[in-house]
């Protein structure tokens, strides 16, 4: 992510000059209209101020861009390049003309551009499959986009990155739906060994609330739902609907998961991956895969790791799952199709989507969500759902 810098204190015709060239060549710098050092949440401008670009993805300057994406519907296109506005923006006057991406060269990318539902964000997909292979390209935005309310950006934005020297596709993270909220989430239920802590929503369903064994005093920051009036009381909520929807998105994204294609790492380590580490990337195993020692993932908070494992996931006793460079469990995600075995006191980090059995023996801890289309076991565990 970038933050942009400001003209709003320079001279008038320094201002003006400087606006000129924006706009008139490729330039390796971003101008906006917040003054240097002030933080602006998307949404908090008055309707009369100039909206602006506080951010963007792929960052001022930055190299080893992927070529491509892999979006969370499963269609991989040329990498997306995104901005983050100060303020709601009107989407007609966001789009191909206003928001483009060209070569350094002079040779434009054909695309589209999306808005999300709060009109802060915008996205410019390539119409290719890939960008090009170790090529800069500039980013802009024109002084034609405008609020909300028809007030235009005081100044044009660009900003530049330079893809990889080679093909690489990064993976969007896997969307989980409403199975989101949950920590723990089964179809058979979650057995425990007193005391573990949960901090997020715990369910299951369609079995009976009966199965849920955990009590209301281990359910730390959040709701224990069963689909009938059994189940851990008092905190218990009877909520079947929920749950049968919240089943049906873990379910969902355990294919989508393990539909995604072109990985960039193929039995990796014959499936031991301890004392590695691990960069971004959609990774796959034909076998199972153990954590003899411990692992790391370093890549930045927009980093997406997908791990398609054919057979079990094993990590050892007083291992860890490290992250390092901004790394969040919430993008990390464990697809497998066999059992999930995590060792005393080990620590773990991320989403495990399991067609089994989740097993956390004594003392281990999770800081993600653990989404088993049988049972969990927990032993005195600390789970921890990581923000949405």
């Amino acid at each position: 992510m970038i933050k942009f810098q400001s003209l709003s204190r320079l001279p008038m015709f320094m201002a003006l000059l400087f606006a000129v060239v924006v706009a008139g060549s490729v330039t390796t710098t971003a101008f906006a209209a917040v003054d240097p050092g002030v933080t602006v949440a998307p949404g908090t401008l008055g309707a009369a101020t100039e909206p602006t670009v506080i951010s963007s993805i792929p960052s001022n300057r930055e190299r080893s861009v992927p070529t491509s994406t892999n979006t969370a519907d499963n269609v991989v296109t040329g990498a997306e390049v995104i901005a983050t506005f100060t303020q709601p923006m009107d989407p007609a006057t966001v789009n191909s003309l206003t928001f483009t991406v060209k070569e350094t060269t002079g040779n434009e990318v054909p695309g589209s551009v999306v808005m999300t539902e709060e009109n802060t964000v915008a996205t410019f997909t390539p119409m290719s499959s890939a960008l090009n292979t170790n090529t800069s390209y500039a980013a802009s935005i024109s002084m034609g986009a405008k609020n909300a309310n028809g007030v235009a950006m005081r100044n044009p934005i660009a900003w530049s990155f330079t893809t990889n020297a080679s093909v690489f596709v990064a993976q969007k993270p896997v969307f989980l739906g409403t199975a989101s909220t949950f920590a723990i989430l089964t179809k058979s239920g979650v057995t425990d060994v007193f005391a573990s802590a949960i901090r997020g929503d715990v369910g299951s369903s369609p079995i009976s609330g009966a199965a849920i064994h955990l009590t209301c005093a281990e359910e730390k920051t959040g709701t224990i739902y069963s689909v009938n009036a059994a189940g851990p009381l008092p905190c218990r909520v009877t909520d079947p609907t929920l749950l049968t929807k919240a089943v049906g998105d873990m379910e969902i994204a355990f294919t989508n998961a393990s539909g995604r294609i072109l990985p960039d790492f193929i039995n990796l380590g014959a499936g031991k991956i301890g004392g590695l580490t691990l960069v971004p990337g959609l990774y796959k195993w034909s076998t199972s895969v153990s954590i003899p020692t411990s692992v790391t993932l370093s890549g930045g908070s927009s980093a997406v790791w997908i791990f398609q494992i054919s057979g079990n996931l094993t990590q050892a006793s007083a291992t860890r799952v490290i992250l390092k460079g901004g790394a969040l469990p919430k993008n990390i995600f464990w697809q497998t199709s066999g059992n999930v075995a995590i060792g005393t006191t080990a620590h773990f980090e991320g989403v495990i989507l399991a067609k089994t059995k989740i097993a956390l023996k004594t003392g281990a801890s999770a800081n993600g969500r653990l989404l088993a289309q049988t049972a969990v076991t927990l032993e005195q565990n600390a789970v921890t759902r990581p923000a949405k």
